[in-house]
């Protein structure tokens, strides 16, 4: 059976009633400062989201000079497992708060173990016949740096559900975001993808908060850039046409794509260490999109480069 909720199909009817460029034109949500300097990066970004025909949300901003840059700021992305990002901040939060412990043991039942979505976690622990209880550290690392679904689910239930992790989130004054649903809620219905929706500065927000070391401890704050710099997935992405020696802390999030061809999300979020030590922050979504999968991660490459070369080009 086709499901596709009311907001995808909100979003498909506005794709379906313009052509690519007209989806993803410069809009009254979209930002600029510094005019001047950034309109070379905005036609740049214009013609890279050509590309595909779904909807591209961009959010760019240098964590030393504030410039920034949006588009299609005031659309809802669906987030897929970027998410993983602010719930790993909200998990960390507890340890900070003594409700937890990195070195902490948390059983991985049978339950777990029988679940069928992506898990390098549960495959490593099948390899050896038998549930385990890896740590809250290692649980971490498995759910940021190999997206992993059921480090993710365990997590979030372990801190008290996704209206917590929300609500933390919110409390950091980020609230262009909504955490819903689990991994594995989501994996219920097409729909429910949906309900799990960012705005791309909400992402350029968290990524400044973690640069800037203010919501967690040094400790913690850290140990979740660590793993974020250890990401393996996506390597097309933000990743992919930049210099292999520069540091990227990031987080990918990838949708199915429905019967009709449709993926409802290809993301990707991080932070770039330029080689001058300054740091960019970038938020690349797209949804909603026919374009093979090549496609739609060239985007965000491209994307990524177009503002890595402006940031180069502009003294940064």
């Amino acid at each position: 059976m086709k499901v596709i909720c009311l907001a995808a199909a909100a979003c498909l009817a506005l794709a379906a009633c313009s052509s690519p460029t007209a989806r993803n034109q410069q809009t009254a949500d979209s930002t600029q400062t510094a005019t001047d300097k950034n309109a070379s990066l905005r036609k740049t970004i214009d013609s890279i989201v050509t590309q595909t025909d779904g909807k591209v949300g961009v959010a760019i901003l240098h964590l030393g000079s504030r410039d920034t840059l949006t588009l299609n700021d005031t659309a809802h992305f669906p987030m897929q497992s970027t998410f993983k990002f602010p719930i790993a901040m909200a998990v960390l939060k507890q340890v900070d708060e003594g409700k937890l412990k990195l070195d902490q043991e948390v059983p991985i039942g049978k339950n777990w173990m029988a679940t069928k979505y992506h898990s390098p976690l549960r495959d490593s622990l099948a390899k050896v016949k038998a549930a385990g209880k890896p740590t809250i550290a290692t649980m971490l690392s498995y759910m940021v740096s190999l997206s992993d679904n059921v480090a993710c689910d365990v997590l979030l239930e372990l801190i008290g559900g996704e209206p917590v992790a929300n609500d933390f989130i919110h409390g950091l004054g980020v609230n262009n975001i909504a955490i819903v649903a689990s991994e594995i809620k989501m994996g219920k219905a097409w729909d429910v993808q949906f309900t799990n929706w960012c705005q791309p500065s909400a992402y350029t927000q968290l990524l400044d908060i973690l640069d800037k070391g203010t919501a967690l401890s040094k400790a913690s704050n850290d140990f979740l850039l660590k793993i974020m710099f250890e990401t393996t997935t996506g390597p097309g992405r933000i990743r992919g046409l930049l210099p292999k020696e520069l540091q990227v802390a990031h987080k990918t999030g990838t949708s199915g794509v429905n019967p009709d061809g449709l993926a409802a999300a290809t993301n990707d979020v991080g932070i770039i260490v330029l080689p001058s030590g300054q740091k960019l922050a970038i938020a690349v979504f797209v949804s909603l999109s026919h374009a093979d999968e090549a496609t739609r991660e060239k985007v965000i490459a491209q994307i990524t480069k177009a503002a890595y070369d402006h940031a180069l080009s502009t003294g940064n």
